[in-house]
């Protein structure tokens, strides 16, 4: 039983201590009960512990790492440990093995090819090299890039393509020329370049759709792609990725493993057993094979050619 020690605290008015004591009897109901300590209440988040994955649960599980010397790290691997070059595609010939085979080449020549810049994993985030080749008269070069090749004391370049590294020994002296004895005979490359633009093609020409049949009440549509999608199961869309017709090549085509045949380090000519990417006049990107061993390349290579061309800064 409750009491209290005021007549004024009855909610009817009332002065007897009887009254106030029946009245608060009659209404404890409306008092807020004691909640029990340690007993969990009951709401939206889970009162029970979250069930361990059996899938991660080993003693020899890596460490989840984000940052950006991981992903340069897990990179390693296939970073190649020295720097590309760049050539231009001349066509296409045929050269004869041993046994009397023939077999066709491709002639990819290079034209004054040099260190513009580097680029730093404290600066840039990565090791990289800045390789230019050819000449282009600097009229037709913006002002930013004329400074650009004015602050490393290089000649304007009409191509510029950043090789990546793994690591500081890979850089080069800016202004080292490589020539055609970059690569050896026998080693394995990859040739990166644009491939040869063909405009607005059709489905079969693009993607090699075989075609609507060629009789049996066919009109008009037998190299039509046909449908391009449901109507009410797929939600009434074409959905994206869709193999249809439109412009077909222009793009950046890599074509690995090709086999160096032969180089000629004073017409700086590389010939490369098979086809590449890439019309005649293109400009070929060429670096060691990533899936093959790395080349033993002697020393002397490293450091590649002194600069042959007289430099002049042009701002």
């Amino acid at each position: 039983m409750l009491r209290s020690s005021s007549a004024s605290l009855s909610p009817f008015g009332m002065a007897s201590k009887a009254c106030q004591s029946s009245s608060y009897t009659s209404l404890s109901f409306l008092l807020p009960r004691c909640c029990p300590q340690n007993v969990p209440r009951r709401g939206i988040k889970s009162i029970s512990k979250p069930r361990q994955n059996r899938f991660n649960r080993s003693l020899n599980l890596p460490l989840l790492e984000s940052t950006t010397a991981a992903a340069l790290q897990r990179k390693q691997f296939t970073t190649p440990l020295r720097t590309g070059a760049l050539g231009t595609k001349k066509g296409m010939t045929a050269m004869y093995d041993p046994d009397g085979r023939r077999f066709p080449c491709t002639v990819v020549q290079m034209d004054r090819v040099q260190v513009v810049a580097h680029k730093t994993r404290d600066r840039n985030g990565y090791f990289a090299v800045q390789v230019g080749s050819g000449w282009k008269h600097p009229s037709n070069v913006t002002r930013p890039l004329l400074g650009h090749f004015a602050e490393h004391k290089v000649s304007p370049k009409r191509d510029l393509v950043e090789f990546k590294v793994q690591d500081e020994s890979g850089l080069l002296d800016i202004g080292k020329t490589i020539g055609a004895s970059w690569f050896q005979e026998g080693q394995y490359i990859d040739a990166r370049a644009n491939s040869r633009g063909m405009g607005f093609a059709g489905g079969m020409k693009r993607h090699g759709f075989s075609g609507q049949p060629a009789s049996h009440g066919t009109s008009l549509t037998h190299r039509a792609m046909g449908s391009a999608g449901q109507s009410q199961g797929g939600g009434s869309r074409v959905y994206p990725g869709k193999k249809m017709a439109g412009r077909m090549g222009g793009h950046q085509v890599t074509t690995q493993n090709v086999k160096v045949v032969k180089v000629d380090d004073d017409k700086g000519l590389i010939v490369l057993h098979g086809s590449i990417p890439g019309p005649h006049g293109c400009s070929v990107k060429l670096s060691d094979a990533v899936k093959k061993p790395w080349p033993d390349v002697p020393t002397h290579l490293l450091a590649a050619q002194p600069a042959t061309e007289p430099v002049s800064e042009t701002v």
